[in-house]
């Protein structure tokens, strides 16, 4: 099992009513979220942790997992809201207006981490959930006390405009990229954590002795991996763009699931030993689910028929 362990919110998506007016509805979402369901609908064994409210969004978001087999059991349930995150799209570009004081998934504490079954191969930590306390130190804390026993993965997603302090946040996430086997990041999020450059050398800046891939998005222009020894490109597919929400999500989700069909979750070192071949189907995967998301409204992600 792939467990993603970070937020799960209500993206309130811009909409138009049949009388014209401007409105908002919601859809489950979170970028944590979104990629453990992406996982479940590309048939990958998939959890998720996180906080869940008892509220009617968070049955919402219950739901969904359930809807793409995601098992949820390791997300407690709190008498406190939904976060919720209102978008606003502009040329198809998502910003956020996050609504998100003392929410059921902000309050996760570490007394509320779950303990462990031997089938959780991989973790999957990232999003904003990184941010905002008590949940950032929480989620940090999982990662320490499992990285030396499961592969783990971290896509930071800057979301500049949310983060409040930036030098907690920069050390928590260096932090956890030296724990982590895989790093995801976009070229933006590159830049943000490692100043200007060319992106392959930043790239392989980040790989120490503990990371073994690091994948950089670059949107339509594609995708890489890197490895010390590797450097593998992956065209973007074209297609028409309904806006980018969820897509760096399934990106992720992609990744994983070629990973865990060639095996390479069952150990760090078999991941070390990944082929360009290898990481040629995965960034494929991972660029062809990304296209079918991008291709409609909202985070929505393809299932493995579709693809």
């Amino acid at each position: 099992m792939i467990l993603c362990c970070g937020e799960a919110l209500i993206d309130m998506l811009p909409r138009v009513t049949k009388d014209g007016e401007a409105a908002f509805a919601p859809y489950p979402g979170g970028a944590v979220f979104n990629t453990s369901v992406a996982l479940g609908r590309l048939g990958a064994p998939a959890g998720f942790f996180t906080g869940l409210s008892n509220d009617m969004f968070g049955a919402q978001l219950r739901d969904a997992l359930d809807d793409a087999g995601v098992d949820s059991h390791f997300s407690p349930g709190f008498d406190r809201p939904t976060t919720l995150a209102f978008v606003r799209l502009v040329d198809g570009q998502a910003t956020y207006a996050f609504y998100d004081e003392n929410t059921a998934g902000r309050m996760l504490a570490t007394t509320d981490l779950p303990d462990l079954p031997g089938d959780v191969q991989a973790m999957f930590f990232g999003g904003i959930s990184l941010v905002s306390e008590p949940c950032a130190t929480t989620y940090e804390t999982l990662m320490q006390r499992e990285a030396a026993r499961r592969v783990t993965m971290i896509d930071p997603n800057v979301r500049a405009d949310f983060i409040t302090d930036e030098q907690a946040y920069r050390a928590r996430i260096t932090r956890m990229m030296a724990l982590a086997d895989i790093i995801k990041v976009s070229d933006e999020d590159l830049l943000w954590l490692a100043g200007s450059g060319d992106l392959g050398d930043l790239a392989r800046g980040l790989i120490g002795d503990t990371a073994k891939i690091v994948f950089v998005t670059r949107g339509s222009e594609g995708a890489s991996a890197f490895t010390r020894e590797q450097e593998v490109f992956h065209a973007a597919q074209k297609v028409d763009v309904a806006d980018t929400v969820g897509a760096g999500d399934t990106f992720n989700a992609g990744i994983l699931a070629a990973f865990e069909t060639a095996g390479l979750l069952a150990h760090h070192s078999v991941l070390a030993a990944v082929s360009a071949d290898q990481l040629t189907d995965a960034l494929r995967l991972g660029v062809r689910a990304a296209a079918v998301t991008v291709s409609r409204a909202g985070a929505n992600p393809p299932w493995a028929q579709e693809l």
